[in-house]
């Protein structure tokens, strides 16, 4: 009678073996796709940086006040590790180039100013690049979530401590927010 079940014993190990290592490989894809994405947003992010001196300097001409508060803002890049924390670093950042761009709004010489509108042509470039490489990362972020999530993929998950990943989020300086209508 023992024997009548063997064959049922192999196949069903060998289906479970089989089913673990190709969700195991599974996990590892979406972590390498997640780390090369996060580097096309870090890439994009440092593209940004790189801007920030120059539109500094072409508005340091009409108001100085506003490019030095910029440049603090700027200093205060401390390259942070972590989604979260670097997050938080390029909000900052964010702001403070909102608040810069609309000083042009305030000179007009400095709207003007083509210089300032080719850098700002740049910015406008680098932060779609941002949204396009967040876009993706996230992406990638939820097919990896969903997988961790999901049964029964979720308890390979635990044995093999794969953990959900972290969204990416930024508010962008060249978006526009909608004006308050009270």
């Amino acid at each position: 009678m023992e024997s009548e079940y063997f064959p049922v014993y192999v196949f069903g190990s060998i289906f479970l073996v089989v089913v673990t290592v190709s969700t195991y490989n599974r996990f590892i894809k979406y972590r390498n796709m997640i780390e090369e994405r996060w580097s096309g947003i870090d890439i994009a992010l440092k593209r940004r940086f790189n801007l920030i001196p120059n539109l500094i300097s072409a508005v340091k001409l009409y108001s100085a006040h506003e490019a030095d508060i910029m440049q603090e803002t700027a200093q205060a890049r401390h390259g942070a590790s972590g989604v979260g924390e670097r997050t938080q670093e390029e909000s900052a950042i964010s702001h403070s180039l909102q608040g810069l761009l609309a000083v042009a709004e305030a000179y007009p010489d400095l709207k003007a100013n083509q210089n300032f509108l080719a850098l700002q042509h740049s910015l406008t470039d680098v932060e779609n690049e941002i949204q396009q490489a967040r876009s993706e990362f996230n992406s990638a972020v939820r097919q990896n979530n969903t997988l961790v999530q999901s049964f029964p993929s979720n308890i390979i998950a635990k044995i093999f401590k794969f953990d959900n990943a972290e969204y990416f989020s930024l508010e962008l300086a060249t978006e526009r927010s909608l004006p308050r209508v009270e």
